[in-house]
């Protein structure tokens, strides 16, 4: 048995391995870990760029993948504490992102400001435990190649975003987005398709 199986199998020794990377009660890594070992375990692409300002509550035991050209600006949080996190070649995340892991995105992405997604959710099933206490649940988000998310859009845990998609600006996407799409409300519907029979982008029909 390898070391990485070890401790996740063992629920002593991943609570004080934990203890080691992250104090108690936050999501931010120790200042050691963020300066020693994360940049051996995370890639980042050539003439990629994370701004000062980004808060990287990143962690080695998942990745983190920064591609080509990517850029990360300011104010964002990256946090891959319960799944990696993937950026591809050449995608802009926009102004005080938050993106949560499981996450993938593909290349040539572009996101305004204030986009959350989130591939956890808290559990609260049980009435006497504290939400904070109880398990989180992951179902990853993908967002594929050359979208385009609006500004204050919300993605939630286990959706896909189809290739060359538009979600419009203050969506809530709940559920998966087909490509050459255009997305918007709350929860968003699909408001135009790409023909490529026309080559026109179309009202979708009620």
């Amino acid at each position: 048995m390898d070391l990485v199986t070890k401790i996740k199998t063992s629920p002593a020794l991943k609570k004080r391995v934990l203890w080691c990377l992250i104090p108690s009660g936050e999501a931010r890594p120790r200042k050691w870990v963020s300066a020693l070992i994360n940049p051996f375990f995370h890639q980042r692409g050539k003439r990629s760029v994370i701004r000062a300002s980004v808060r990287r509550d990143v962690l080695p035991f998942n990745k983190f993948i920064l591609g080509h050209r990517a850029v990360i600006e300011d104010y964002c949080v990256i946090n891959n504490g319960m799944g990696d996190v993937k950026i591809g070649d050449h995608s802009f995340i926009g102004l005080n992102n938050t993106l949560i892991g499981p996450l993938e995105i593909g290349q040539h992405v572009i996101t305004a400001q204030h986009v959350v997604m989130s591939g956890l959710n808290h559990g609260y099933e049980a009435v006497d435990i504290p939400i904070k206490d109880q398990p989180c649940h992951t179902k990853p988000i993908v967002v594929k190649d050359d979208c385009w998310i609006g500004a204050g859009a919300v993605l939630t845990a286990g959706v896909t975003i189809g290739k060359h998609a538009v979600v419009a600006a203050g969506s809530v996407v709940t559920r998966d987005v087909p490509d050459y799409t255009v997305v918007a409300g709350n929860p968003a519907r699909p408001i135009k398709s790409y023909n490529f029979n026309t080559a026109q982008w179309e009202k979708v029909q009620k």
